[in-house]
């Protein structure tokens, strides 16, 4: 007689601090649609309708960027949530902008979670030691499967510098063999299964190179994986972002060695019944913030997204609102992958903060054109580079004020043809005025006389909509690929 057992693992990540449901943006009849999706409370239902059918042989993984993104969330510095996510019954999790409070806050957070933060690749400086508990093992069934954490390695590489502070960030790559081999050989784990915030492109690279893996949750980038991707004998998987997707694996073994997987991306629509008592919990957590949230700054005649790499119709509303602000001839900001769409007609508050949670003071700076096309160059090799590795960055860097016509499949420095400020050519003698937002608009290593406007983005946001409403932000083609 077939010896089999079964579990189910559900991936949650890069939620982002959407406690509720919202706008996303899905492509279907080849074009974009918006549709409300998402939301803590369908979520928990769903586990829980899961856990009943499986009797309990569900093990659920939360890969990162929790602990930030909406107003609330920032606002506490993450504590609204942990009530939320401990009724959730949760295995695990890792990490990335969940360190935007610093080391100290987050070890706080994390201690009053009733799960796991687990990292492989998170030290303490002064000792060389981890930070976290890099597995764990869950029993189920009286098979063993060990749950391995990989934090994202980009957070003292690009983020703001109190993000790290006291702390390093190591790839991962070469204590991930270690961990398996101890697993395998001292823990005799039966099934190994990662969640990993490197990225799909890194998570990829990853599994060629370290075999052991059985699964791998990967995020970070907010892939749809409609399907298993296979990479040898490793099964990948990301599920999206906002919450608006679950990633789920059903896992068949025999005699102790997986059988069979099969994979669902279920999107978490309005259908989706709620954890009614959950449902009250987050009303109540939610309701301080309620009036000035939901207050109307503006109107859009076109849907705002930040669903394309090389340019978004939502961060060109905010360099428009920064440009407004500032009088500079260029605005720059990260391309942050993380902010919901907003459908056309009100923009709330609510919609401003989710654009840029942050919210910080608007910077000015003179750059040199030689200046902006190292930068530009830097960034392009950051997003394209053909080294998973070496992609460090979210999206393209977000820019108004030039034009750049680039190729995207060569090397490091040489991927931009021709730049243009305005409608002339750029000259790398020239200085130009810019505005930016965050060290990742404009790193610290580029220009001169740094100054703060004293403007908060947000702030610069209403009073652009307060003159421009209604706005229709447009796709400029600031970068086009040639």
């Amino acid at each position: 007689m077939e010896n089999l057992k079964e579990f189910s693992l559900i991936q949650i990540t890069d939620v982002h601090g959407y406690m509720e449901s919202h706008q996303e943006m899905f492509w279907e009849k080849g074009q974009k649609l918006y549709r409300k999706a998402g939301g803590y409370t369908r979520i928990s239902q769903y586990l829980k309708k899961i856990r009943e059918e499986k009797q309990g042989a569900v093990i659920a993984l939360d890969g990162g960027d929790t602990f930030h993104g909406t107003y609330p969330v920032v606002q506490t510095k993450g504590e609204i949530l942990v009530s939320i996510l401990n009724h959730l019954g949760l295995d695990a999790m890792t990490a990335h902008w969940d360190f935007a409070y610093g080391p100290e806050r987050f070890k706080e957070i994390t201690a009053e979670l009733n799960y796991p933060m687990l990292a492989i690749n998170v030290y303490d400086k002064e000792t060389n030691e981890l930070l976290y508990k890099p597995w764990i093992i869950k029993e189920i069934e009286g098979i063993k499967v060990a749950v391995i954490g990989i934090a994202s390695n980009i957070v003292d590489k690009t983020m703001p510098a109190h993000f790290s502070k006291g702390i390093y960030f190591t790839l991962g790559n070469e204590e991930l063999p270690k961990h398996i081999q101890t697993l395998k050989e001292q823990e005799k784990a039966d099934v190994i299964v990662l969640i990993s915030h490197l990225g799909f492109p890194q998570n990829l690279k990853l599994m060629k190179e370290v075999e052991g893996v059985d699964i791998c949750l990967s995020s970070h980038t907010h892939y749809r994986t409609e399907s298993m991707v296979k990479v040898g004998n490793t099964i990948m998987i990301e599920s999206g972002c906002h919450g608006s997707f679950l990633g789920r694996l059903d896992v068949t073994l025999q005699d102790k060695k997986i059988k069979d997987v099969n994979f669902e991306l279920v999107e978490v629509t309005l259908e989706f019944p709620e954890d009614q008592e959950l449902k009250k919990q987050i009303e109540n957590a939610l309701l301080p913030y309620r009036e000035y949230l939901n207050k109307k700054a503006g109107e859009t005649t076109k849907a705002l997204d930040r669903n394309n790499i090389l340019e978004s119709s939502m961060d060109n509303l905010l360099l428009q609102a920064m440009l407004m602000a500032t009088g500079s001839q260029l605005a720059f900001s990260n391309g942050w992958r993380y902010g919901a769409p907003i459908v056309p007609g009100s923009i709330t508050n609510n919609d401003l903060h989710n654009i840029i949670p942050v919210n910080p003071v608007i910077e000015t700076v003179i750059l040199t054109g030689r200046e902006i096309l190292d930068m530009l160059e830097e960034n392009l090799e950051k997003t394209f580079s053909g080294d998973a590795y070496k992609q460090q960055g979210g999206f393209v860097k977000r820019c108004l004020g030039l034009k750049a016509y680039i190729k995207i499949e060569v090397g490091t420095a040489t991927r931009i043809q021709k730049l243009f400020i305005g409608e002339e050519p750029i000259n790398p003698e020239e200085n130009y005025t810019a505005c930016y937002v965050t060290s990742q608009g404009v790193p610290g290593k580029y220009g001169k006389e740094r100054a703060k406007s004293g403007i908060r983005a947000v702030d610069a946001l209403q009073k652009y909509l307060n003159t421009k409403s209604p706005v229709s932000a447009e796709i400029f083609g600031t970068f086009e690929a040639v």
